[in-house]
This record gives structure tokens, C-alpha cells and sequence, in this order.
């Protein structure tokens, strides 16, 4: 593997010559890959033996992750589609796992794509409390979207926002703050050949220079008391300790806090190196940060703006609620659903609960995407199907693994004979899969067309 000059003799300064050599040698096997179950997902007990191949050992450090085979193919799964699960790579699942999040609690992703770590967050959240996750690249904040799509979440508000442009909208709002930092990349050297190439002598310190205006951004948004982590995939000191420390010297009400995890050295000081020698993953940089709970809390910018209360119902309440009636089962709990519902233009969200306003924001999803208004009716969205357990569905139809991959490729499937007509869930293993429509014996397919492969 050719890797750049400048990094090398940086690196064997950092590691010394022992641990360097140890570090090429790692560099000569192949990258590690990883999987996370998805906790949003009720599986059946047999989706082992219907699921993806290559699964091995537990990744120690965090739940439900497991390590897989070089060859494995669990990315052209059907459950990978329905989100079951989510191809992180391991290393990468440390710093949520020391953000320490709890359900109930407000936290934002501040560099969310494509959303590995926002997924995480929102495994951990079990479904409680409000999950903000901005990403403010354009074509990256889709994907981002589109992953919280797939995994089902419900309570997660998706911006495309420079982080300036929050900090006045979230003033100590959040319980914990995650910044995963754009990076020069260093740590992904063995898994991505176009990180070595756009690597220069000068990208540490252009990074750091960025790296630490979002620092100063995600300070103002967290709450006296609550937990910040800094990662980043990269090794030199520049774009981490060199961060930290001046992070550190202009923000007085934050400290580093000590930290372990499961199968890795501890952090007595904060701060948590993994290098392919030394753990079974790829680079990172973890560090925690605690802000003091007798901090000053900074005053929102301008009044906030209230939405008006309006007498009467919208005129898509009824056809919403018709449309849930004809879709979720009582175990949905529709009222719920139906007492958060906003309209953005003609998409019907049930937005999560504590969402303030994001007007004047660029807004990608609103918590769950319900359905969309059509004429006088309200037609179910696909997102709609992946945040529902079968159980939430009206009627449910389970697939063998050679349906599912019909069905995904945007077939229609024939139905059992007395199969109840209207929207039907369709599922493998019990993730689901989306919509299908049964009439005059069939399951009409209602997959997204952007999705069928």
C-alpha cells in the first residue's frame, strides 16, 4: 500500500519505531467491517437463518454489533434494505457508545452524514425523546435522510444547516452533543484508497482550522452539565489534541471526562486512540467532554416564533385519519400519531415531541413522515411502513427471502386466497420491508421506484 511521505514520518514520531512497524503490518491485512443491529427492529428468532452471511464475533464496545467476513455481502441484503441492520465499521461505533446517550434525552448530530452515528443515537433513544442530525452538504444531507429512513426512526428532525446557523436556534438546548469533525482521514487509509489520495502535508492544519469553529458552534448548543464528544478519523495531534487544547483554553466551563467502554483501554483523561495495531477496526479519535452544570446559559437570538392555533381542524385531518384507520392496527396508536401531525406543504408529518421551530432552516424530515395529501385523500408514505412494527400494521403479509427480493425489485406478488384488501405491510423476519396494496389477488407494489433494484 503506497501511503504519503509526510504522514509516514509523522506517524512513526507519534507511535515510535516499534509500534510503527506493528501499524504497517496492520495496514497489509484487510479493513475491517462491521454490523449494527438495528434496535428499532423487532426480528423474529429465526432472522439468523434468513440474514445475511458473514457474521462473527461481537463487536465488544458496542450493542448488537457484530464483526463481518471480508466477502461477506450483507449490503445487497433485503433486510439491509428494510433496515434490520446498518454497515458501520467498528471503530466508527465508539463514539456514540461514549456519548452515553439515554432515552427521554435531546441530542444532536451536528456532521451527521451519512449517518452511521445518527442511527446509533437513535437505537439508543429506543424511540424517546428528540434526535437532531444536520449535515450541511446538500448531496450528503439526502443520504442522511434517507438512512433515517430506512432504519425506522420516528423521533428525528433531518437539517442541512451550517452549524452557525444553529447556535442561535439552540441555545443549551441539548442533552448531548456529538461532533463527529470532517477530517483529513488519516484512519481510513487501508479502507479507502481516495483518502490517501486527496491527503497533502497542509490538510491537518486546513482541517483544524474548521474543526474548531464547529466546536465553538456545538458548545453554545449544549445544555450546563451535558456530555459532548469530538471524534474524528485521523490520527495526528493537530486535529485532535491541538483542537482540544484550544478548544479547551477559550471555554472555561468545559472539561475533558474520563470514560471506558467495553473491550477497549480506558480513558481516564478523556481521550481514546484506536489504531488498526492495536483494536480490530480502522482509526478513530474519541475524546468526551463535560460542560459545568453552574454554566452560564446564552439567551436565544430574536424571539422565537410560535406556530398559530387554528379552531378548526385542517382540511387534511379527516382523510389522515382515514387513512391511518385503514392502515395501522389499534397497537399503532393513531391518536398519537394524529396529535403531532403538521402539514409541510403536502407532506403530513407526526412531528416529535419538544421540536422547536425550524423556520428559515433547511429541512429534509420533520420527525415521521406519515403520508401525503392527494386530492381529498392522504396516500401512506413508504416512510410510514419502515417506523411500523407488524404488529402496528392492519394487515401484514410475511415473505420468504426470494419475495422480498421481488418485491423489491418492484413486482407484485400474488396473494393467499381471502388475503383482506388495502394497504398490506410487507416483511421478512419481521423487519418491514414497505407498502403493498392487495386487489383482485394480488399484493400491487407500492415500493418506492427510487429504491427498486
Amino acid at each position: 500500500m503506497s501511503l504519503p511521505e509526510a504522514f509516514l514520518q509523522n506517524l512513526r514520531a507519534q507511535l515510535g519505531e516499534a509500534e510503527f512497524h506493528l501499524y504497517l503490518q496492520a495496514m497489509e491485512q484487510p479493513h475491517t467491517r462491521g454490523l449494527r443491529l438495528n434496535p428499532l427492529r423487532a426480528l423474529s428468532a429465526d432472522w439468523r437463518s434468513v440474514g445475511p452471511d458473514g457474521l462473527e464475533g461481537p463487536i465488544p464496545w458496542a450493542a448488537d454489533a457484530w464483526y463481518l467476513a471480508p466477502d461477506s455481502r450483507a449490503g445487497a441484503h433485503s433486510l439491509h434494505e428494510g433496515g434490520a441492520y446498518y454497515l458501520q465499521e467498528p471503530s466508527a461505533m465508539a463514539a456514540v457508545a461514549a456519548l452515553d446517550v439515554r432515552p427521554g434525552q435531546r441530542v444532536l448530530d451536528l456532521c451527521a452524514a451519512p449517518g452511521g452515528k445518527s442511527t446509533q443515537i437513535a437505537g439508543l433513544l429506543a424511540g424517546e425523546g428528540l434526535l437532531v442530525a444536520n449535515e450541511p452538504v446538500p448531496a450528503r444531507a439526502q443520504v442522511l435522510s434517507r438512512n433515517v429512513e430506512r432504519l425506522g426512526v420516528r423521533n428525528a428532525a433531518v437539517l442541512c444547516a451550517l452549524p452557525d446557523a444553529l447556535q442561535a436556534r439552540f441555545p443549551a438546548f441539548f442533552d448531548r452533543v456529538l461532533v463527529d469533525a470532517p477530517c483529513s482521514g488519516e484512519g481510513m487509509f487501508r479502507r479507502q484508497v481516495e483518502a490517501r489520495a486527496e491527503w497533502t502535508p497542509d490538510s491537518p492544519a486546513r482541517c483544524a482550522a474548521r474543526q474548531l469553529d464547529i466546536l465553538r458552534c456545538a458548545a453554545r448548543m449544549l445544555r450546563p452539565g451535558g456530555l459532548m464528544v469530538y471524534s474524528t478519523c485521523t490520527f495526528n495531534t493537530v486535529e485532535n489534541e491541538g483542537v482540544l487544547e484550544r478548544f479547551l483554553s477559550e471555554h472555561a466551563d468545559f472539561a475533558l471526562d474520563a470514560f471506558a467502554l467495553p473491550g477497549l483501554d480506558p480513558a481516564p483523561g478523556g481521550i481514546l486512540r484506536l489504531f488498526p495495531q492495536r483494536v480490530r477496526g480502522e482509526g478513530h479519535f474519541v475524546s468526551r467532554l463535560r460542560r459545568a452544570a453552574n454554566a452560564p446559559v446564552p439567551a436565544p437570538e430574536g424571539r422565537p416564533t410560535r406556530p398559530r392555533r387554528s379552531v378548526e381542524a385542517p382540511p387534511w385531518r379527516e382523510p389522515l385519519t382515514q387513512c391511518l384507520a385503514q392502515t395501522l392496527s389499534p397497537q399503532a396508536d393513531a391518536k398519537a400519531l394524529l396529535r403531532r401531525a403538521r402539514a409541510f406543504g403536502e407532506a403530513l408529518y407526526a412531528v416529535p415531541d419538544g421540536l422547536p421551530d425550524l423556520s428559515g432552516l433547511r429541512v429534509l424530515r420533520a420527525g415521521l413522515l406519515l403520508g401525503h395529501t392527494a386530492a381529498r385523500r392522504v396516500e401512506p408514505d413508504h416512510a410510514l411502513a419502515m417506523a411500523l412494527a407488524p404488529a402496528e400494521a392492519l394487515h401484514t403479509a410475511a415473505l420468504t427471502v426470494e419475495e422480498a427480493l421481488r418485491y423489491q425489485h418492484g413486482e407484485a406478488l400474488p396473494a393467499p386466497q381471502g388475503a383482506p384488501r388495502g394497504y398490506t405491510l410487507m416483511t421478512l423476519a419481521g423487519c418491514p420491508l414497505g407498502f403493498a396494496k392487495c386487489s383482485d389477488g394480488l399484493y400491487k407494489n407500492h415500493y418506492p421506484k427510487g429504491l427498486r433494484r
